[in-house]
């Protein structure tokens, strides 16, 4: 068994459910879409084949060759074994037109040395999805007449 196995990548939304993420290692991955302002938390599932005292996930976004975010996330240390889900804190994606469009986000995960354990990218397009016509106001037209006393 390998050092560190990464067996999946979740995004949790309120929208869309559970959504299973194609990580690729090599090459582009397939987008998946998302609508703006929706509100995600990435869950990951992994497996030990010895113990990882420091054990971080690393993600990078990427957007038309800009960086637009870099974070850190410590997770812990881990005994060897598994399979260990964590599910990393939610946040709401950007809104408006502007901020549509295909982000790539590269992901690592580090061991407490900075030792590169696994590494690899997936992509999300981000969608405007237009408000409910009329606002939630009922469709305009004749008032019915009162009926008759």
């Amino acid at each position: 068994m390998k050092d560190f196995e990464l067996l999946e990548i979740r995004l949790h939304t309120e929208e869309r459910g559970r959504v299973d993420v194609p990580f690729a290692q090599s090459g582009p991955a397939p987008a998946i879409e998302l609508p703006e302002g929706a509100v995600v938390g990435v869950g990951l599932v992994f497996r030990l084949g010895r113990d990882i005292d420091g054990l971080a996930f690393e993600d990078t976004r990427v957007r038309e060759g800009s960086v637009l975010a870099r974070t850190h996330t410590a997770l812990g240390g881990f005994r060897a074994g598994g399979p260990y889900e964590i599910r990393l804190s939610a946040e709401r994606l950007p809104v408006g037109r502007a901020h549509c469009g295909t982000y790539e986000v590269t992901g690592r995960f580090v061991d407490g040395d900075g030792q590169e354990l696994a590494a690899g990218t997936y992509r999300v397009r981000l969608t405007h999805e237009p408000a409910a016509a009329g606002g939630g106001l009922p469709p305009e037209g004749p008032v019915p007449a009162a009926p008759p006393a």
